[in-house]
């Protein structure tokens, strides 16, 4: 059984893990003759061998991505240029054929708020300052690498950052929060860098909308594991999901691990928790309003909010480090899950593998060895 254990686990060290890929393309403004007044629209295409992902990253208004997924390999994306940046009806994006979509949502960037926690409990009290409202930050330009995607704007002598990367296969990025991506996602690493603090004590949380018609993402689940192999310290996952006709959970997704870093690179000695709030209704028309995509694309907008707030009771505050970074990971189907690393494993029945191996082989020497002389008996029978 230890031999098993032990070969087993020194096995899954060579076994191809099961993967699927998608040939994936970047256009920024895709069929505008001139950059558009107001911010960019940058489509991600993900092509499978029967389906296609088509993620939408747009900064006229508020920070938002749009996430489709069409059952047909061949479906496009159109924008009607002048409709969409006249910005008064829906239906000026959109990907065709409409009947071959299976799901739609929209993750909405919307507000980021500071509060000053003066007695170091992380709990937002009337000490909070006036929102910034992201819809009317003056968004740069849109960076393009590769397949990913950055836009920044200035905040307060400072620079709020989005960066969107989408990925072919299943892996990881190289620094942490090093969440467990696959072709049917995209990750999303929101940083501040710079900003002038309005107190002393400053936190900050963000404002998170999403959007859609079907299937709101109206719970967040927290996962837990024993493994933190990927990110040291950090034993869960918040999952926030939504729910199938048959009430199971796996039509779309956002998750990310429950910490941020006060620098970058992040390191351990950076971390800081953060937590969620629990998702609630929300006005669709106001989050149309402060999203051009999100109004251009879907005809009725169903909204469920949450924030993220970053630090918790007796932590450093953001003035510490003038940093602050979150990663999140956004996509279709079931979230992607961790499992046991093959390192865990191979430790796991390292550990389990050599004391039953001992015990075993000394049980089978004590059944098997001979009588030795000296321990047959000196007493002799009476006649």
């Amino acid at each position: 059984m230890a031999a098993v254990l032990s070969l087993c686990g020194a096995l899954i060290f060579f076994l191809p893990s099961i993967t699927w890929s998608r040939k994936v393309s970047v256009q920024l403004n895709p069929g505008a003759l001139a950059p558009p007044p107001g911010g960019d629209v940058v489509h991600v295409r993900a092509q499978g061998d029967n389906d296609t992902l088509h993620f939408l990253f747009c900064s006229q208004g508020a920070p938002t991505l749009l996430m489709v997924h069409t059952n047909l390999s061949t479906s496009t994306l159109s924008v009607e240029w002048s409709v969409f940046l006249s910005a008064n009806s829906s239906g000026s994006v959109k990907v065709e054929p409409g009947s071959n979509i299976l799901y739609s949502r929209a993750i909405v960037f919307t507000r980021l708020l500071e509060y000053n926690d003066v007695n170091n409990t992380a709990q937002v009290t009337s000490d909070l300052y006036p929102p910034y409202d992201l819809h009317n930050i003056s968004w740069s330009h849109v960076k393009l690498s590769g397949t990913s995607v950055l836009l920044c704007g200035p905040l307060l002598l400072g620079l709020l950052c989005l960066k969107l990367c989408a990925f072919e296969s299943e892996g990881r990025a190289e620094t942490w929060p090093r969440l467990l991506h696959t072709a049917d996602s995209s990750q999303m690493e929101v940083w501040l860098d710079g900003l002038h603090p309005r107190a002393e004590r400053s936190r900050f949380f963000l404002e998170l909308q999403a959007v859609g018609g079907a299937y709101p993402l109206d719970s967040v689940a927290v996962r837990r594991s024993i493994d933190d192999e990927f990110t040291p310290s950090i034993f869960q996952v918040s999952q926030w999901t939504s729910a199938t006709e048959d009430g199971s959970r796996g039509r779309g997704f956002v998750l990310w691990k429950p910490v941020a870093y006060r620098r970058s690179p992040p390191t351990l000695e950076d971390a800081t928790p953060c937590r969620h709030s629990d998702p609630r209704p929300t006005d669709g028309q106001e989050v149309a309003a402060a999203s051009r995509l999100v109004r251009a694309f879907f005809s009725q907008e169903v909204a469920y909010g949450l924030n993220v707030t970053f630090g918790l009771a007796g932590g450093p505050f953001y003035n510490s480090s003038r940093f602050l970074t979150w990663t999140l990971l956004a996509g279709v189907g079931l979230p992607p899950a961790d499992t046991f690393s093959p390192l865990l494993l191979a430790i796991m029945a390292a550990g389990l593998g050599v004391p039953l191996l001992i015990l075993l082989m000394g049980g089978v020497y004590v059944c098997t060895r001979s009588p030795s002389a000296s321990s047959v008996s000196s007493y002799q029978p009476i006649n």
